[in-house]
């Protein structure tokens, strides 16, 4: 008997910042969903006319297109890419 075969999936961190505004965090969710990438984990903090989300994404594609996706959201100020002990910043 075969033991199932593990594959790696890729893991991204990233932190956004938006506006505090109806159904933004839907809009966000929905992109990374179309994207192709997997929502593993989700921390969200509001900070007044501010949500800050910190994502734990899994997914095969490449996360620079996931990132451009989200900076075209109208309510997204900024989406920062953790990568090790540093992070690339892409303000909109």
């Amino acid at each position: 008997m075969s033991q199932p075969r593990e594959t790696s999936t890729p893991s991204y961190t990233l932190n956004c910042r938006m506006a505090h505004e109806a159904a933004a965090l839907e809009r966000l969710c929905q992109v990374v969903r179309i994207r192709g990438f997997r929502i593993s984990r989700m921390n969200m903090e509001s900070t007044g006319e501010h949500l800050d989300i910190a994502l734990t994404l899994e997914g095969s594609r490449p996360i620079a297109m996931l990132q451009s996706q989200l900076e075209k959201l109208h309510t997204v100020a900024s989406v920062d890419l953790e990568t090790g002990a540093r992070v690339q910043s892409c303000s909109a």
